[in-house]
C-alpha cells in the first residue's frame, strides 16, 4: 500500500465515493478510507444512504405499496385477489440483497476507476496527514496532497427515550422488524419518521407520529403541507403535533410513552417505538485537535461556498457540512470538489436541491416556499393543477395531490416548484431542470409533454401561472 495520495478521501458514503471516483477519473492518485461494516462481516460501502437509509427504506416503502395496493386496490381497477399475505422475513431477505448488490457495486466501482480502497478508521492529523487504522488494529501514517472529509451522520438520540434493545429503536432499526407491530409509536413525523410509519401502516400496524412542532412539515409549502397531512390522516397515520415526549420505558414487552400536549400530559402504550427526531454530523475521532479543521456551534464541520474547511487543502463534503443532510446534495458537492482539486472551476447551486418524502402519494419540492415570498415581500403568481384532472393519474387510479408553481410576477421567473401525488419525485427533476437554466413558467408552459403523463400536471401549473390552463377552469385574477 501506497503512503502517498494526490487525494484521501474518508468516507465512502455517498458524498466521499462520488468524490473518490471523479478523483480517480481526473487522473489523481486517490484512497478512500471507510470504517463501515456490511452483515456478512465485510466492508459496506455506500454509507448509510446505501446501507441503513435511502435505499433499504425504499425497498420497503415500494414493497409495502404493492401489498397495500393488492389488498386494498385492486379490486378498484377490476382485479381481484384474495388471501394476501405479508412476509416480512422474505421481504427483509429482498432489501438485504439490494443493499448487497449497491454496496458491492461500490466497491467494483472503487477497483474499476482505479481508487484504493482502505477498510479501516481514518483521521485528519496536521499538513494533510492522515491516520489510518484498519479493522485489524494497524496503525499507519499516510500523506495527501488534498483531504476530503465525508463521515456522514447518525441518528439523533434524545434522552427521554433511550435505545432499549428492539423496542425502543432508532431509524436503523426500524429497518430490521421481524413482524409486524401491532401498535407502533414515531416521535417525530419529518420526512424520516413518515416514510418509516408509511411502511409499518401500509403492512398493518396501527402508527401513532409524535411531533414537538406545532406546524406539519414547516419547511414544504404550506399548501402542499395542508394537502399532504390529510391524505396522510386518509390512509390512518395518526399524526398528533404539538407533543412533546418526554419519557418512555420498557414494561412487560411493550413501550410506555408519556408525552405533553396543549391538553396536559397523556400516555401511549405501543409494542415498539421508532426515535425519528433527525441526524447530527458525525465527527467522533474524525479531527486531531492540531488538523486546522473547525465546527460550528451544531457540530458540523465549517467550509465556505466551495466546500474548504479552515484547514488548507482540506475540504468537507456530505452531511458533515451546512445545508440539507441528502444524498444528491452531498454527491454534487463531492463531484465540485475533486473537480476544483484537479483544476477546474464548477460550483453546486444551492438554490436548485430538490427535496422529497418517499410516502405515497410523494411529496417533493425545490426552490421558494410561498411563505418565504410573502415574508421577504417579493411579488409572485401561482399556478396549479390537481391530478384528480389528470388523464394519465385517473387511468391510474391515482388521483390525490397537485402541482403548485411559483414564479415571479415581473420576470415570470421560476421560484419555486412544489408537488405532492404520483412519482413527484421524478416530476420535481422537471422543475430543478428549468430552475437550473433561469426559465420562466412561460418556457414550460410552452415546451410540449406528452399525452397522456404525470407530467402534463406540471405543464398545466406552469399554463396556470398566467391563467391559461386548459383542463381545469382558470381563477380570475384580482
Amino acid at each position: 500500500m501506497s503512503e502517498n495520495y494526490d487525494v484521501i478521501v474518508i468516507g465512502a458514503g455517498p458524498a466521499g465515493y462520488h468524490a473518490a471516483i471523479r478523483c480517480a477519473q481526473l487522473g489523481l492518485e486517490t484512497a478512500c478510507i471507510d470504517k463501515s461494516i456490511g452483515k456478512s462481516g465485510d466492508p459496506a460501502y455506500g454509507g448509510t444512504c446505501l446501507n441503513w437509509g435511502c435505499i433499504p427504506s425504499k425497498a420497503l416503502l415500494d414493497a409495502s405499496h404493492k401489498f397495500e395496493d393488492a389488498q386494498k386496490h385492486f379490486s378498484e381497477i377490476g382485479i381481484n385477489v384474495s388471501g394476501v399475505e405479508v412476509d416480512v422475513a422474505a421481504m427483509m431477505a429482498r432489501k438485504d440483497q439490494v443493499v448487497q448488490g449497491l454496496t458491492s457495486g461500490v466497491a467494483g466501482l472503487f477497483k474499476g476507476n482505479g481508487v484504493t480502497d482502505l477498510p479501516g478508521r481514518g483521521k485528519l492529523l496536521a499538513g494533510c496527514q492522515v491516520e489510518y487504522t484498519s479493522h485489524g488494529g494497524e496503525q499507519q501514517i499516510l500523506e495527501a496532497e488534498h483531504v476530503i472529509l465525508a463521515p456522514g451522520s447518525v441518528p439523533v438520540e434524545i434522552d427521554p427515550a433511550p435505545l432499549t434493545d428492539d423496542l425502543i429503536v432508532d431509524s436503523t432499526g426500524a429497518l430490521e422488524f421481524q413482524s409486524v407491530p401491532e401498535r407502533l409509536g414515531v416521535i417525530g413525523a419529518g420526512v424520516i419518521g413518515l416514510e418509516l410509519g408509511s411502511v409499518w401502516n401500509r403492512l398493518g400496524s396501527e402508527v401513532v407520529l409524535l411531533e414537538a412542532l406545532e406546524e406539519f412539515l414547516p419547511m414544504a409549502d404550506e399548501r402542499i403541507a395542508r394537502d399532504s397531512l390529510k391524505l396522510f390522516a386518509n390512509q390512518g397515520l395518526d399524526i398528533r403535533l404539538g407533543t412533546r415526549v418526554i419519557g418512555a420505558k420498557v414494561d412487560a414487552g411493550a413501550v410506555l410513552v408519556s408525552y405533553q400536549d396543549g391538553d396536559g400530559e397523556h400516555s401511549l402504550e405501543v409494542d415498539k417505538l421508532i426515535v425519528a427526531v433527525g441526524r447530527r454530523p458525525y465527527t467522533e475521532d474524525l479531527l486531531s485537535p492540531d488538523c486546522g479543521v473547525n465546527l460550528d456551534e451544531r457540530g458540523f464541520l465549517c467550509v465556505n461556498d466551495l466546500c474548504a474547511t479552515d484547514a488548507p487543502r482540506v475540504y468537507a463534503v456530505g452531511d458533515v457540512v451546512r445545508g440539507p443532510m441528502l444524498a444528491h446534495k452531498g454527491m454534487e458537492e463531492g463531484i465540485m470538489v475533486a473537480e476544483r482539486i484537479a483544476g477546474q472551476k464548477p460550483s453546486v447551486n444551492y438554490d436548485c436541491v430538490p427535496s422529497v418524502i418517499y410516502t405515497h402519494p410523494e411529496v417533493a419540492w425545490v426552490g421558494k416556499t410561498e411563505q418565504e415570498l410573502k415574508a421577504s415581500g417579493d411579488t409572485y403568481n401561482v399556478g396549479t393543477f390537481p391530478f384528480a384532472a389528470s388523464g394519465r393519474a385517473l387511468a391510474a387510479n391515482d388521483t390525490g395531490g397537485m402541482v403548485k408553481i411559483l414564479a415571479d410576477a415581473e420576470s415570470d421567473r421560476v421560484l419555486g416548484v412544489h408537488v405532492v401525488g404520483p412519482q413527484a419525485s421524478e416530476l420535481i427533476a422537471q422543475a430543478v431542470i428549468a430552475m437550473e437554466f433561469d426559465a420562466c413558467a412561460e418556457d414550460l408552459g410552452l415546451t410540449m409533454f406528452a399525452h397522456p403523463t404525470l407530467g402534463e400536471a406540471v405543464h398545466e401549473a406552469a399554463l396556470g401561472v398566467a391563467g391559461h390552463a386548459i383542463h381545469m377552469v382558470n381563477r380570475k385574477k384580482r
